[in-house]
């Protein structure tokens, strides 16, 4: 490599002519025509030249000799990220950190949530499977990734650890979500494998395959179309509409579920082929700690007048957990009454509700939760669930520490 490459680093640096009287180096006469740049550099500190005080410029450098220069030059400012990317491993050696690479570093991020879940259930659905407990570590790695100011990428690995005879062998650890964020024009793009919430969470709360746009701030409306992850249906779409008044939120959607695998299906809802979904939704806040929730679903699958295919839940909540503010804590409440087709994958954590897909369930479900330290969560539940047509019932405690970071 010949020593004029450093003499781009004196632009870098900022040259003024004739800035400094001295030259140190016997082989650069005062007229040659790099005469400012050397003596500037040599005057920084960023070049030495040999012990027989000359430049030495018709010499070839060693890589190590390079990365010396580059590293004294990125410390008195000099913008040289490109030469810093390509003496990076030289650097590293000098114990140099290198700024763009940093840079490019932060474009990628991996944040984690590990959690610890035990349920004990209870009732006719415990009598019929015997002593079934959910008892597992479940942990989640999230790779954040920014490809430019307007759009990032997601990835997620997952990994299950059962600690019951019941449940089957620890899972693989999957690759389950991969997905891009961004803007496109005034529309917010979701787009590949990723969760999604339909209804609340009372009607589907999972991983889906779709691309969904949401144009609006005050005033929402986003539409979607995909295929579902592991139910009965090869594909859904959607809308919905939400927005505020004061105190007051509205929402209303429409989702429907198509092409059921019939020769799979396992659920009344799904063996009807079509399962189209209305929803509406109405939540008050009575002041920052207190709100009031209700939502209405219909579903239109045709089940011959034997089901019920409407539904509704109703929750209060008080305050809240918060992650990262230690002794944070909240109270939660809900009643359901859903028929047949108004539930595909519900949000609901443990409560046994798709043992009731082939006629509708209700009951209850009371919560508590704590911030024990920042970032920890815990949380206590208990649901007490019946079918609507078999009143076949199931009571569970189901509790849950939540780490992120």
């Amino acid at each position: 490599m010949k020593k004029s490459l450093v003499l781009a680093m004196a632009m870098a640096l900022g040259v003024t002519a004739s800035a400094y009287a001295a030259n140190p180096f016997s082989d650069v006469p005062a007229g040659h025509w790099a005469y400012d740049s050397i003596n500037k550099l040599a005057a920084a500190g960023v070049i030495e030249g040999y012990g027989d005080a000359t430049f030495g410029g018709d010499k070839l450098m060693t890589r190590y000799e390079m990365a010396q220069i580059v590293a004294k030059a990125m410390a008195k400012g000099a913008n040289v990220d490109k030469l810093a990317a390509e003496f990076a491993d030289e650097l590293d050696n000098l114990g140099v950190r290198v700024a763009n690479l940093e840079k490019k570093a932060d474009n990628v991020k991996i944040t984690g949530q590990i959690r610890y879940e035990y349920a004990d259930r209870g009732g006719d659905l415990e009598k019929s499977k015997g002593s079934v407990a959910l008892n597992r570590l479940r942990t989640r790695l999230f790779i954040n990734g920014a490809i430019n100011d307007d759009w990032t990428y997601t990835g997620r690995l997952e990994n299950n650890q059962k600690f019951d005879n019941n449940s089957g062998e620890d899972s693989d650890v999957k690759f389950n979500q991969a997905y891009v964020n961004g803007r496109v024009g005034g529309l917010a793009v979701v787009a590949g494998k990723a969760g999604i919430v339909l209804a609340d969470g009372n009607l589907y709360d999972d991983t889906a395959e779709f691309v969904s746009a949401s144009y609006g701030k005050d005033v929402k409306l986003t539409a979607y179309a995909g295929q579902p992850t592991g139910y009965d249906y090869d594909d859904f779409y959607g809308a919905s509409l939400s927005g505020n008044v004061g105190k007051l939120a509205l929402s209303a959607g429409y989702d429907a579920f198509k092409d059921s695998l019939a020769t799979k299906a396992t659920t009344v809802a799904a063996k009807g082929e079509d399962n189209n979904v209305w929803n509406v939704g109405a939540k008050y806040a009575f002041d920052k700690n207190v709100s009031l929730n209700a939502m209405y679903l219909n579903s239109d699958v045709d089940v011959a007048d034997k089901y019920d295919t409407d539904g509704y839940v109703v929750g209060l909540d008080y305050k809240g957990a918060k992650a990262k503010v230690a002794g944070s804590w909240g109270l939660t409440a809900k009643y359901y009454d859903q028929g047949v087709g108004t539930f595909v994958a519900h949000t609901m954590k443990a409560g046994d509700w798709s043992a009731f897909a082939n006629e509708g369930f209700k009951g209850y479900n009371v919560g508590a939760s704590y911030t024990v330290a920042k970032n920890m969560v815990y949380s206590l539940d208990y649901f007490d669930l019946e079918g609507k047509e078999s009143e076949t019932d199931t009571q569970v405690i189901w509790s849950r520490l939540q780490i992120t970071f």
